[in-house]
């Protein structure tokens, strides 16, 4: 059976997810078989895998780093917010429903069972098993019946490191008090401090990394910096959601930060590009004058798209595709695109219809089944700004619970993909392009080889900019590139040779 390492964090967003990333790209460097996992994650942002099931988009990442193809096992229960009170429940990768809080709390302890056979199943293939854990240890309220931090830990018997983000301040005190608030069989089980986006002098911490270890009877094992690293975040937290705009690269790329945003790491692959600046708008005024306007996946299309009506950015987007402002939207943002979404069945909420904003001539209907697929295929002939992307090859995946018709003859579809679902296999159109207008369900579509790339140079060259200097950028080495990086960064901060002993194993 695996060896087993557990990280917890003081709080949500402490920076647990890369840290079981960059334990993974280390032990993975090392020689050892290993995978993460995380017994039950929320965010909106997934990934399908190659099996068609759903899981969370930091275990794949996590996965990636690891130098392992991402497996459902890796995450058993991912939820998904819909309202502010309610989540879809999402087991061993398949949908079972919606849930208000309340009765998901009062339900989650018979997924033990589920939760204890994907460990077991990742344990018999892997040397070594990281955990994530969720949030802090030290929800008092929620302890009793937890199943994702010392509750977790004490079912599959996990040592654990201890998290706190001190460039939030508090580090201290965020250390202390998690362990006061923990009974003493799960203080013993902490096995280690981490102080973690430290910047400064460290030597200036030393007295309080002392007095700490003393007061916790705990040994801080390492103090991480602020890394620059780009690697994908897992939820709306993330820093990139907080960029605005700042105007210092020719292509300005706009984001609307819909208030239930779902993958927006879709957008992550212009960040290698210097030549391109993707920022996140969610009024008016920070939308700006951009080259290109993006509207991501949502967990709710039509309550984000009434929201875009009434905060006014749907007429500004309207403004600027009318004089010449191309607009990509993918999945939920495609969705909006067309002339209606009908939800009939009340998937999201109330059963309504909604006029659409009306740039592309296709209409959705909310179905209750789920699309979860891996798909390639290619780009059709394209017009508009890009129609240099004409015959290109894509990739990615699909998540949607809507099946879009187009309305009209002159409706083009983007392209032409092959989905699939484990054996099964269906080739079909995807998307839809019309005036400078383009939507398509692949998310990832911009990770493909050349697509991100070609997109810029067709803007620069709209602009009578010179795109000849952009580079050709392989975004799966670029992700290796930063795995490395953060690996680096860790064997430099970290004691590996107290962890690999809190592992039973030698470094």
């Amino acid at each position: 059976m695996a060896k087993v390492i557990m990280v917890q964090g003081t709080m949500s967003n402490a920076g647990k997810s890369l840290l079981v990333a960059g334990l993974c790209r280390i032990f993975h460097q090392d020689g050892y078989r290993v995978a993460p996992f995380k017994s039950q994650n929320m965010a909106l942002n997934s990934y399908i895998t190659e099996e068609g099931l759903e899981m969370g988009r930091a275990q794949a990442v996590q996965a990636e780093a690891a130098g392992v193809k991402p497996e459902v096992a890796m995450n058993p229960i991912l939820l998904k917010p819909t309202t502010d009170v309610g989540s879809q429940v999402i087991v061993r990768g398949v949908p079972i429903g919606n849930m208000k809080a309340r009765d998901y709390f009062a339900f989650k302890k018979q997924l033990i069972p589920e939760i204890l056979s994907a460990y077991e199943t990742l344990s018999r293939k892997y040397d070594i098993i990281v955990i994530e854990g969720a949030g802090s240890p030290a929800e008092i309220n929620l302890k009793k019946d937890d199943i994702v931090n010392m509750g977790l830990a004490e079912l599959v018997n996990a040592p654990v490191l201890l998290a706190g983000d001190i460039d939030r301040g508090g580090v201290f005190a965020q250390l202390y008090g998690t362990v006061m608030l923990l009974e003493e069989k799960e203080k013993a089980r902490i096995r280690g401090l981490i102080i973690n986006k430290f910047r400064g002098d460290k030597t200036i911490l030393d007295p309080g990394i002392r007095m700490i270890e003393e007061l916790c009877d705990i040994p801080v094992v390492g103090v991480v910096p602020y890394m620059q690293v780009d690697i994908e975040d897992e939820d709306s937290l993330s820093r990139h959601l907080d960029r605005k705009q700042r105007g210092k690269a020719p292509v300005q790329i706009a984001a609307v930060r819909f208030p239930r945003i779902s993958n927006f790491t879709d957008f992550q692959v212009f960040d290698m590009i210097p030549e391109a600046e993707v920022y996140y708008a969610s009024s008016v005024e920070e939308l700006g004058r951009p080259d290109l306007i993006l509207l991501p996946g949502t967990k709710n299309t039509v309550q984000d798209l009434l929201w875009m009506r009434q905060n006014g950015m749907e007429a500004a987007i309207l403004k600027a595709h009318a004089a010449g402002t191309a607009v990509f939207g993918i999945c939920g943002g495609y969705q909006m695109l067309g002339y209606e979404v009908s939800d009939v069945l009340g998937i999201e909420g109330e059963p309504q219809t909604v006029r659409g904003m009306g740039l592309l001539p296709v209409k959705t209907v909310l179905e209750t089944e789920k699309t979860r697929t891996l798909a390639d295929g290619v780009l059709g002939n394209l017009d508009g700004d890009f129609k240099n992307l004409s015959k290109k090859l894509v990739t990615g995946y699909e998540i949607h619970m809507g099946h879009t018709t187009y309305l009209e003859t002159e409706a083009c579809a983007l392209g032409t993909i092959t989905a699939r679902q484990g054996e099964q296999e269906e080739e079909k159109a995807d998307g839809c392009f019309f005036d400078n207008v383009y939507g398509t369900y692949l998310h990832g579509f911009f990770d493909a080889p050349q697509i991100a790339e070609c997109a810029v140079s067709a803007l620069l060259e709209k602009k009578g900019l010179d795109a000849v200097g952009i580079k050709e950028y392989s975004y799966s080495k670029y992700k290796e590139m930063q795995f490395d990086r953060l690996a680096d960064g860790l064997r430099e901060s970290l004691d590996m040779e107290k962890l690999y002993e809190i592992l039973g194993m030698r470094a």
